[in-house]
């Protein structure tokens, strides 16, 4: 046995204390004999043998129970093979507040059981010590260390958060707070579910901390998310079918059956389908929304499902323009079957500008450029299309037949893009269409139709490279590309083998594949914004300048119960934000300048990371980090208080001293009170 203050111990000396008392208070007995009272003296001795016999056992209870009290102070224990913390400690506790937390434990909510395993992690230190309570919003009030009682007042505080840190940064903030005291002794606690998804700490061996995990779990492991988003094409239309994909996923080892889908838009609600997904799969569901006005729109994806319900809904917002922008880059003149097809596309408009007479800081305006048979590509124009195409763009690129061969070399090479070679003056014609690329697909009501195909009486001779990865569109019966598309950065390239010239080309005649392929290439593109972002992350949100606005310039952001300023930097003619950790709750969110006046609309949701409910368990998570960190498994009714400090302190003694010192106190009481001795 071992004592944690032994200084205590010299205070057994007051143990004299009783003795002395015993020895001058109860002194003995004169004799005094009397005649003819033989009676009486048998009484009087044996009153003075019960009086002597509870005089010493008085004595016993006052000497055991002053020892056992001074013995309390002195905290003895048994060790059990760990060294035990002396002096002063910085306790540093981190309680798991994210919304996997909403799972059920037996009882209650494992935030709420968190919270209670916090208050017994405190309850097992002393007054002196000082400790850190950290969630995972990482508060600045959240990056000190504090009183008991001000712990205990903070855990109280904790409320669920859509907040996700890894294990690693955790453990490097409480690194940091403890560090920052001047405690003997550091001692971490990490009260969690450890979902797989955020344990990224593996095989940890540092142990110049005692870092202790405190594994909760739900009673069942079942969620379904919305996981994403997004419309099939980029742009939207008014009155036309525009396609919203939605894709679910099922986070259990079980079936999951009758997943309701719904969408509230315009005001209304209405049900899209019920789901059956399979074990841990993702299903993949489309939503057809007719829109009827042109500005911003939004809409709110719903799934029913229980208990954790962070990731049952989905909001998304996107603008639909007026009108669809196209502008052509002539040598000379215009082509009128160009500007006949494009016109007749409702809602496009076509602009025709000269290469001579070019302002480049109009290419982003627009939805597709098309090259109208150039004789040659500049630099400058070079490099003006080939930003515009890596931020989003769409280009659609005929060589002229007098085109300079070395300067388009120059230009395609550049994405990269296979380059032409030689003019051949053959007549060709078309025989496939590629019906799986997005360009033509769902154009055709009958793939196997017999569609009158573009024929070509002289076109260029491509230099082909299996470095570079194309994806052929339109195909002549020879096997050689007559229209090609290359990815570059978020947007698209489209170069055609043939001069859009009738005199060599008879596509423009052909409204069947021209008209379908001007209005699909318009609408792709990856420069338009994401319909929804994700609370959490570092995405930035990207918006045009109010040049004209008079003033001071500050953009604000408007939410559903405030408003905030976000981080802005104004670049040329777009301003970008940095959001950080000022949005704490999903929905809409408008962008200002002056009230009343929304220049831009966000959807933000909950980061799915937390949908995941696939745990460590408390053996697995031991195996998992390694011997650096001790994993504390508890029964849901056990209490943690008395664990920590046979952990810390070895087999704690001071309770049961306590305790004998009272039972001989009361032994003593009773003696006093109860045992007459006359």
């Amino acid at each position: 046995m071992q004592f944690l203050f032994p200084v205590f111990l010299a205070a057994l000396a007051a143990i004299a204390i009783p003795i002395i008392i015993h020895l001058f208070h109860f002194r003995r007995f004169k004799r005094v004999y009397f005649t003819n009272v033989r009676f009486l003296k048998e009484v009087k001795e044996e009153t003075s043998a019960r009086s002597r016999l509870r005089n010493i056992l008085v004595l016993l209870s006052r000497i055991f129970a002053l020892a056992f009290l001074i013995l309390a102070f002195a905290q003895p224990y048994f060790s059990r093979g760990e060294e035990v913390q002396r002096g002063t400690k910085a306790v540093s506790i981190f309680i798991d507040n994210s919304y996997s937390m909403d799972a059920l434990s037996e009882d209650v909510p494992l935030l709420d059981k968190a919270k209670q395993r916090a208050r017994e992690v405190v309850a097992a230190y002393q007054e002196e010590d000082r400790f850190q309570v950290l969630t995972m919003d990482f508060e600045g009030r959240h990056q000190r260390l504090v009183s008991k009682e001000d712990a205990l007042a903070l855990i109280d505080e904790v409320e669920r958060t859509p907040a996700v840190q890894p294990v690693s940064n955790i453990l490097t903030r409480q690194k940091q707070v403890v560090e920052s005291g001047t405690e003997e002794n550091k001692v971490l606690y990490m009260i969690s579910d450890f979902q797989k998804s955020i344990v990224d700490v593996q095989n940890y061996t540092d142990t110049s901390y005692s870092v202790n995990l405190i594994p909760l779990q739900s009673v069942q492991e079942r969620n379904i998310s919305i996981d994403s988003a997004w419309f099939e094409a980029p742009i939207q239309m008014v009155n036309n079918n525009n396609i919203l994909l939605v894709e679910i996923r099922n986070h259990s080892n079980e079936i999951a059956e009758n997943i309701r889908l719904s969408i509230r838009y315009e005001g209304q609600s209405k049900p899209v389908g019920t789901l059956s997904i399979p074990p841990n799969a993702v299903v993949r569901d489309t939503v057809n929304l007719n829109i009827s006005r042109t500005g911003w729109h939004e809409a709110e994806l719903t799934i029913t499902d229980f208990p954790v319900q962070f990731d049952d809904k989905y909001f998304i917002s996107f603008y639909v323009a007026e009108e669809v922008n196209v502008l052509a880059i002539n040598e000379d003149q215009p082509d009128r079957y160009l500007n006949a097809a494009v016109g007749g596309l409702e809602y496009f408009v076509i602009d025709n500008q000269r290469k001579q007479q070019l302002d480049y800081s109009t290419f982003s305006t627009h939805e597709l450029i098309v090259l109208n048979d150039l004789t040659d590509i500049s630099s400058g124009l070079s490099f003006a299309l080939k930003s515009y195409v890596e931020a989003g763009g769409n280009l659609l690129v005929f060589p002229g037949r007098n085109g300079r061969i070395a300067s388009y070399k120059s230009f395609l090479s550049s994405f990269p893009a296979n380059s032409p070679d030689v003019f051949e003056s053959v007549a060709k014609t078309v025989s496939d269409v590629n019906t799986d690329e997005f360009i033509f697909n769902d154009v055709f009501e009958n793939r196997s139709a017999n569609l009158k195909l573009p024929t070509t009486q002289g076109a260029f001779r491509f230099n082909r490279f299996t470095s570079i990865p194309e994806r052929i569109l339109l195909t002549y019966r020879d096997g050689n590309s007559y229209l090609s598309a290359y990815n570059f950065g978020e947007g698209n390239l489209y170069v055609s083998a043939a001069p859009l010239d009738v005199d060599y080309n008879d596509l423009v005649r052909n409204g069947e594949i021209f008209v379908p392929m001007l209005f699909k290439m318009a609408l792709t593109g990856g420069n338009k914004r994401p319909v929804a972002y994700t609370i959490g992350t570092d995405a930035v949100l990207e918006a045009t300048h109010q040049a004209n606005a008079t003033g001071e310039i500050v953009y604000k952001l408007q939410g559903t119960e405030a408003e905030f300023i976000p981080q802005q930097r104004i670049v040329g003619s777009k301003v970008f934000m940095s959001i950080n950790q000022q949005l704490s709750e999903a929905g809409y969110y408008q962008l200002f300048l002056n009230p009343g006046e929304t220049l831009e609309e966000y959807a933000f949701n909950y980061n799915r990371k937390e949908s995941d409910l696939s745990y460590f368990a408390p053996a697995e998570l031991g195996d998992f980090v390694g011997p650096g960190m001790n994993v504390i498994e508890l029964q849901d009714k056990a209490v943690l208080t008395a664990t920590i400090e046979e952990r810390s302190q070895g087999l704690v003694l001071w309770r049961w001293c306590l305790i004998f010192a009272l039972v001989f106190l009361a032994i003593e009481v009773l003696l006093l009170r109860l045992w007459k001795t006359h």
